[in-house]
């Protein structure tokens, strides 16, 4: 759905140069418009009580008041959508959990000056993370006490199989695909799994070295064990595997044995991993042997593979509108024919399950 107005960002970054950065980068993109900027969050209340954006690019460490703390102040007293930019470090990757679990609407790493390649990519990844955000559901948060391009398709990752399904094996996995309000989605759907589920796969749209704590926290609330997924990881039960951010993840299988291939390789669907080429990779390998779940997240990517799922016999379940915080791949999804049912978030489960099952 196109906006009639442009989206008005606040960039908020002590660094002159990254704020002079980012508004070249959203300015590249007809659709924004910079409202302004601001060295620290004080500055920032202060131009938010002139005019309020339709977002806010903030940084996590800033003088006066971190990220953090104003992003909390932001969603307790008047949500706004915000988009956390920051370089992100092992360390800080945790720092950048919490801002979701606050209610940030995306997170994404800072763009490395200088380079050229990587600018390129930043401009599409940040620009679609403003417009998500715009787009996202805003609610007041009250923080929990922490617990512990051209677009491109599949195609530059993996071709489309000639064949159908390859022939039927006792086990069955499941392949998962979300982006914008997908990190809360994501536990809603884990936390619901026994401990021997058939095996997990997932793309969650994150960048680098961010996963492996989202992988962390989540083995600490579910009953599966949930990890960071590395090249030749076994898909078994019991084990949710999520794609390494920056990186593709593909299923792959060899007789009876399911296992992943971390590779390199363009954005595609504007995503790097994206959901589309694992949902390829499961059509070719997996087959009906196969359940899709494709929740919330802006774009297309996912429609495309589940699609290609659904040809190959899957079962595919899309999230419905009520419960995303972005319908736009799961609609996607839905408009192209390739879903089986369309439930709420907390009947994905028991669904998928089912089918896993049967």
């Amino acid at each position: 759905m196109m906006r009639s107005k442009k989206i008005r960002v606040l960039i908020v970054d002590d660094s002159a140069v990254v704020r002079q950065t980012l508004s070249d980068i959203l300015t590249s993109d007809p659709q924004i418009e910079i409202l302004g900027s601001a060295s620290d969050p004080y500055v920032a209340a202060k131009k938010i009580k002139e005019q309020v954006p339709d977002v806010i690019t903030l940084d996590v460490e800033m003088p006066k008041m971190d990220g953090i703390t104003f992003l909390q102040k932001i969603m307790s007293q008047h949500p706004i959508p915000v988009v956390m930019i920051s370089s992100l470090t092992e360390r800080g990757s945790e720092t950048a959990l919490r801002a979701l679990e606050y209610g940030a609407a995306e997170i994404i790493q800072k763009p490395k000056m200088g380079v050229k390649g990587f600018i390129e990519e930043s401009k599409v990844v940040i620009c679609d993370a403003v417009k998500a955000a715009a787009m996202s559901k805003v609610r007041k948060v009250t923080p929990k006490p922490r617990e512990v391009a051209p677009k491109l398709t599949a195609d530059v990752i993996l071709a489309k199989g000639t064949s159908k399904a390859m022939i039927k094996t006792t086990e069955k996995i499941i392949v998962v695909g979300a982006s914008t309000g997908g990190t809360e989605a994501l536990r809603v759907f884990l936390e619901s799994l026994p401990a021997d589920s058939p095996g997990i796969v997932i793309v969650q749209h994150m960048p680098e070295h961010f996963t492996a704590a989202f992988a962390k926290r989540l083995d600490g609330l579910c009953r599966v064990t949930v990890k960071e997924a590395a090249n030749d990881d076994t898909v078994v039960r019991g084990r949710a595997l999520i794609a390494p951010g920056s990186h593709h993840a593909l299923l792959k299988r060899s007789g009876a044995r399911y296992f992943v291939e971390i590779k390199d390789g363009p954005l595609v669907s504007r995503h790097r991993p994206s959901v589309d080429v694992l949902f390829r990779s499961a059509a070719r390998y997996a087959g009906s042997n196969a359940v899709g779940v494709i929740m919330t997240g802006m774009g297309d990517d996912g429609a495309r593979g589940m699609l290609e799922m659904k040809e190959a016999g899957a079962y595919n379940i899309a999230q419905d509108e009520v419960t995303s915080v972005v319908f736009g791949m799961p609609n996607e999804a839905i408009k192209r024919g390739a879903v089986n049912k369309v439930l709420p978030l907390e009947k994905i489960a028991a669904d998928a399950l089912k089918m896993a099952e049967s």
